[in-house]
């Protein structure tokens, strides 16, 4: 069985092939390690604020930067593009660069648009709803103290953002264990590290974060053109 992470596109290191898109977040230089606050919160603490403002976010949207990078070769992808989310259920994301792809979930597929290929592939998103939790929590199921054990960050850099590091308290077929960060603010997800099991990292950037702002349901319906190879799976 597919997982969230097995769908992601090429770019992606964690989301080899597939659905190559969701989940998503933001790293570089602007991280802060829970431990480096002097106590103001713990790593669980910094989760559950996460969680709260993540439970009261109806729709996000945002521009994303990515940088992936296999750990037997070194070699880096770099990707970018703009994503959205429609809770309960629904997320998008289109790729600009390095090639235009489609990627989204309508609550009941995903669907999946290579152009380069010509090709859209579609495929039930039922198991997903269940058994990933990475996709559980983008879509408003999941719970981060539920499906993750919550520890301390294990980098610190610049100001105004905080990190956690999150282990799936399940085993993943793609996923060792994640780092995000949130704005120290108001708790926004700003960023996601995804590590697999043999070292290879994927980071994401989202930038103009947008929440709470009206998004169609039919933003989440991809029509491709005519000459597209269909392929359901």
């Amino acid at each position: 069985m597919n997982t969230f992470f097995d769908l992601f596109p090429s770019g992606w290191l964690v989301w080899r092939r597939g659905l190559g898109c969701f989940l998503a977040a933001v790293l570089g230089c602007c991280l802060v390690s829970a431990t480096g606050l002097a106590g103001e919160l713990t790593p669980v603490e910094i989760a559950t604020r996460l969680q709260e403002a993540y439970d009261s976010t109806r729709t996000l949207e945002a521009d994303f930067r990515q940088v992936a990078e296999v750990a037997m070769s070194g070699r880096k992808r770099y990707g970018e593009g703009k994503m959205a989310i429609l809770k309960p259920g629904r997320i998008r994301w289109d790729y600009y660069q390095p090639d235009r792809q489609v990627l989204l979930s309508d609550g009941e597929k995903f669907v999946m648009y290579f152009a380069k290929s010509n090709q859209m592939i579609i495929q039930s998103i039922t198991e997903y709803l269940t058994s990933d939790v990475t996709y559980s929590f983008f879509t408003g199921a999941g719970n981060i103290l539920r499906d993750f054990e919550v520890l301390a960050a294990e980098r610190d850099a610049g100001e105004g953002t905080l990190a956690v590091k999150l282990v799936p308290r399940k085993p993943h077929p793609q996923v060792d264990y994640l780092h995000i960060w949130v704005t120290r603010d108001d708790f926004t997800l700003k960023g996601l590290e995804v590590v697999d099991q043999f070292g290879s990292i994927t980071n994401l950037q989202f930038l103009d974060i947008r929440l709470n702002q009206e998004i169609p349901e039919e933003y989440f319906v991809f029509t491709p053109p005519p000459d597209t190879e269909i392929i359901s799976q």
